[in-house]
């Protein structure tokens, strides 16, 4: 069973190429290709869902170093440079929902040709992730081709017509009806192994359709507050109901074995990806309210208590980071004795602050020698050295990978020690195992979290909810989601502390967390309006920090993190003004010989963008001219600026 949906996604995939690109071949063995094989709406679903992929290897290389610098959520391991606010073309979005689209079109052409309606659950289903990659792609590139996409097989279009985001909203919107509509009938057919997302339990694809529009509806609202609270009042009393329990969320791995083929739809992307680090004032806004989310978001250390004493035996304590010294507590002998201040694991969990261009500071005078090399260039401090063995460890926490990839390997900071015999042992201890990748698109957290927000906007209850039933109810379940996460995609430290270091401890969740964060002052939804939102925003932030195109949505469309804040500030560089930085991403000028070039640049510039890419070009846009701040998307035009909440 654990082979099936891997392989029947492949059988079905080649029995559709097969039966579309073949035809010609068969003729001419005097075989009627209907009786090799036959184009399944079931099969077509499976490659539907192989190939949804939001959050791919390219965004994750590229895109990821972008949006978590210009919302300040993380950083790169060299600080904040001057070319920060720079953009290189990007891959990973801009054209991913055709890669369901094009079964989705292929599903409808079947249905009408043999007016087997039973199968509207497959078409309803492949629409509504084409949809949910549709809102991603916009996002950065704004109007894309749609109803006229993907049509030469049927219509023999080539030159597909553009539609604005704007135009698209709307369509969209009422596709989502539509499929809800469709979802609710008694006669649906339903191959439950060939939907690694939900097994064909057509309810549950139904909330997503209606708990989609409120993704919509939160993007829209800078331009149209009141149809965005329409959307959100009629989602709300929609008998498809929402996504408000964990139990119906879209969070699935496509297989969970493989025998063959591409193991990318079972792993993940097997390619390295960018490495984040986590930033102070994000650090400090978690680690206040004692957030377990820190733990399976982030990447402890690599100071255990074995490696602190190992920095001890070999004169280097003082070349410990500040943070980790800092919860060190020694005993008479001067070793390491326990954690002092949070304890485990919480003190694995540390930062680098937010610093602009660290050297060019450094340089002025206005960053001591000793910061600089604590935190940008420490040289060999965070290294030991046994005769001819080193070993390096990593004092910052980064974004963890395996919520990201299924085949990385771990392996555990562990301290050289020397044999009797004079040996270095190196106490090699690692995790190779692959794990299939699970993945949260859309969940309880987020749709809890987003009519909380409505509800305040509105000022009033929404859905027959308050403000803070909403709130309390995504922030549950956005800890439990990346509980679950972290357990079914076995990251590091979850479920043991390896049995190496008996100060180490394991990660889980444990019972009392959620209440305890819940009602610490960073978290406790309290204060003026203003100040509740901020929180709700806050809280969206943190809670996308595995879907990193929603958690730049999110601040853009917000203007959190805010400057000035006291829960999590959003810094403003000197010398750099927040209109220099970013809100979308570098569209390449069109080939002449492009046969799509008249209809791609009246697209352009119908949205105002004048500044186009080349794909020679590199990093264009800095902080002397910056049109990618000032030539917005469409659902962006209303929204505030970078770190400035209306």
């Amino acid at each position: 069973m654990k082979l099936n949906k891997f392989f029947i996604a492949g059988a079905m995939a080649a029995a559709l190429m097969m039966n579309l690109s073949c035809a010609d071949d068969y003729t001419e063995l005097n075989q009627d290709p209907a009786n090799v094989t036959k184009t399944l709406p079931e099969g077509l679903l499976t490659a539907a869902i192989n190939n949804f992929q939001p959050n791919d290897y390219l965004l994750w290389f590229y895109n990821v170093q972008y949006f978590t610098r210009w919302d300040q959520m993380g950083m790169p391991g060299g600080g904040f440079a001057d070319d920060f606010t720079a953009q290189a073309e990007s891959g990973g979005q801009g054209g991913q929902y055709i890669n369901t689209l094009k079964y989705r079109n292929r599903i409808q052409n079947y249905i009408n040709e043999t007016g087997e309606v039973e199968n509207n659950g497959y078409l309803a289903a492949t629409g509504i992730m084409t949809i949910y990659l549709g809102i991603f792609d916009t996002d950065m590139y704004g109007s894309i081709p749609y109803t006229e996409a993907c049509h030469y097989d049927d219509k023999g279009i080539l030159t597909p017509k553009y539609e604005t985001v704007e135009e698209l909203y709307n369509l969209w919107l009422k596709e989502l009806d539509e499929f809800i509509t469709m979802l609710k009938a008694d006669n649906l057919s339903g191959v439950t192994r060939q939907d690694a997302a939900y097994g064909c339990n057509w309810s549950k694809w139904a909330k997503l359709a209606n708990s989609l529009k409120l993704k919509i509806a939160v993007r829209l609202y800078n331009n149209d507050p009141q149809k965005a609270l329409a959307i959100a009042e009629e989602a709300a009393s929609n008998s498809a109901g929402l996504i408000t329990d964990i139990e119906d969320d879209f969070r699935f791995a496509k297989a969970t074995d493989y025998a063959s083929g591409n193991a990318d739809h079972v792993y993940g992307t097997g390619n390295s990806l960018s490495t984040i680090y986590a930033t102070s004032n994000v650090f400090n806004y978690m680690l206040d309210a004692k957030d377990p989310r820190i733990r399976f978001i982030f990447t402890k250390n690599s100071f255990n208590s074995k490696v602190v004493q190992s920095f001890i035996d070999n004169g280097k304590y003082d070349d410990l980071p500040s943070a980790v010294k800092a919860n060190v507590v020694l005993d008479g002998n001067g070793n390491f004795k326990e954690w002092g201040g949070m304890g485990e694991p919480w003190v694995r969990y540390t930062a680098l602050p937010v610093q602009y261009n660290p050297r060019a500071q450094h340089d002025a005078g206005l960053l001591s020698d000793e910061e600089y090399e604590e935190y940008w260039n420490p040289g060999i401090r965070y290294q030991i050295s046994i005769g001819e063995n080193q070993r390096s460890y990593n004092p910052w926490s980064s974004y963890t990978n395996e919520l990201r990839r299924g085949r990385i390997d771990f392996q555990l900071p562990t301290a050289m020690t020397v044999e009797d015999d004079g040996s270095v042992n190196m106490n090699v201890i690692q995790d190779t195992d692959d794990n299939p990748l699970y993945i949260m698109y859309l969940g309880a957290g987020e749709v809890n979290l987003y009519m909380a927000e409505f509800a305040l906007l509105k000022g009033g209850n929404i859905g027959g909810k308050s403000a803070e039933a909403w709130y309390e109810a995504g922030v549950r379940a956005s800890v439990e989601e990346f509980n679950a996460l972290a357990k079914d995609n076995k990251i590091p430290y979850y479920g043991t502390n390896y049995g190496y270091d008996e100060t180490d401890k394991p990660i889980d969740l444990v019972d009392g967390e959620i209440d305890a964060m819940l009602a610490t002052d960073n978290v406790k939804l309290t204060g003026s309006t203003a100040d509740k939102l901020e929180k709700v925003y806050l809280q969206l932030l943190i809670h996308f920090s595995e879907q990193c195109d929603d958690q730049f949505v999110t601040a853009r469309r917000s203007g959190y993190p805010k400057v000035g804040s006291t829960l999590l500030p959003f810094e403003q560089f000197p010398g750099v003004a927040l209109s220099a930085i970013p809100r979308r991403f570098v569209i390449s000028e069109p080939l002449v010989t492009d046969i799509m070039y008249d209809i791609k640049v009246a697209a352009y510039k119908a949205q105002g963008f004048e500044h186009l890419g080349t794909t020679s070009q590199g990093n264009q846009y800095n902080s002397g001219n910056a049109p990618l701040n000032t030539e917005r998307v469409w659902q962006d035009k209303n929204a505030p600026q970078w770190g400035s909440p209306k």
